[in-house]
């Protein structure tokens, strides 16, 4: 096996799951007539009359596809009127500036080229795609972009590097299982080449990661002063220990509920809201995990979405 499969693999361990769509009890709406539009960007699915825009980012080695089968979100979008614009863009943990000016420049694109109504817009991703949608509003709202989201959520992400890089050295110590120290390893190479190692590595740490929990660091996030903040995740601690043997300290939850405290005092509870569900997490077979798109109920974010 070449060593990009075996990295493939490793990153698919670390950051792919799905989700199944959960039964909700609502009433039931027409749908509008829509457009579809796919370029290698993006997958658009947009109604005529929209009313507000949703742009999704995938999970480290996901796209549109995976996207559209695990988060069951395309038909209460567009009851709504929403448009939903599912990115392609993946296999980021952190963005450079000229990666954040891309993204832009796409997202511009599609809103001039589509007449979408951007007035009410919200971004949101799973896994690493959390982490590149916040920062990438925190960009846009710094920048003053044409574009000026509204809300901004998160479903299990990665927020914190460093946490990350030391959970990686524990599961190598741990030995649990082949795939869990290909995934160790992996990060951990990753890291000690962009960041270094020892004390001189935090500035890097700082620099490039969401939020840093030794240093409670939210610079990468000062700009979210008017933005509504969602950070969902599944603490189920039972099935991490069973299937990984990891601790609450060791999983994304830890580090998101710490995130969410730092950002409550800068922003206050009015915009920050951290959702802890249960029971929520399976993937699109049925296969129980709680680092899932289906910890989020669709029609809760968009009756969210629709309130700002």
């Amino acid at each position: 096996m070449n060593l990009k499969k075996i990295i493939t693999i490793v990153i698919c361990f670390l950051f792919y799951t799905c989700s199944v769509k959960k039964e909700t009890t609502s009433e039931v709406k027409s749908i509008p007539d829509f457009s579809t539009h796919r370029t290698e960007d993006y997958k658009l699915v947009s109604p005529d009359d929209p009313e507000g825009l949703l742009i999704l980012f995938p999970c480290y080695p996901c796209d549109v596809d995976n996207t559209e089968s695990e988060f069951k979100i395309l038909e209460v979008a567009l009851e709504n009127h929403i448009s939903v614009l599912m990115m392609n863009f993946n296999q980021h943990l952190w963005l450079t500036q000229e990666e954040k000016k891309y993204l832009e420049s796409i997202l511009i694109s599609a809103i001039r080229k589509y007449s979408l109504n951007s007035s009410n817009t919200v971004i949101g991703g799973f896994s690493s795609g959390g982490t590149v949608s916040m920062l990438l509003t925190d960009y846009l709202k710094a920048s003053n972009s044409s574009i000026q989201p509204k809300g901004v959520f998160i479903a299990d992400s990665p927020v914190d590097l460093m946490g990350l890089y030391d959970n990686a050295q524990k599961n190598i110590e741990k030995n649990f299982s082949e795939v869990a120290v290909q995934e160790a390893n992996w990060i951990v190479d990753l890291f000690n080449r962009e960041f270094g190692v020892g004390d001189s590595s935090l500035v890097h740490y700082e620099d490039k990661s969401l939020y840093l929990s030794k240093t409670h660091n939210t610079a990468n996030l000062a700009n979210l002063n008017d933005v509504q903040i969602r950070l969902y995740s599944e603490p189920d601690t039972t099935w991490w220990k069973v299937n990984r043997q990891a601790d609450y300290e060791d999983m994304n939850a830890y580090y998101i509920e710490q995130m969410s405290f730092d950002l409550i005092k800068l922003y206050g509870e009015k915009y920050v809201k951290y959702i802890k569900t249960e029971n929520r997490g399976y993937r699109a077979n049925g296969d129980r995990h709680p680092h899932s798109w289906g910890i989020i109920e669709e029609k809760n974010l968009i009756d969210w979405m629709l309130s700002r």
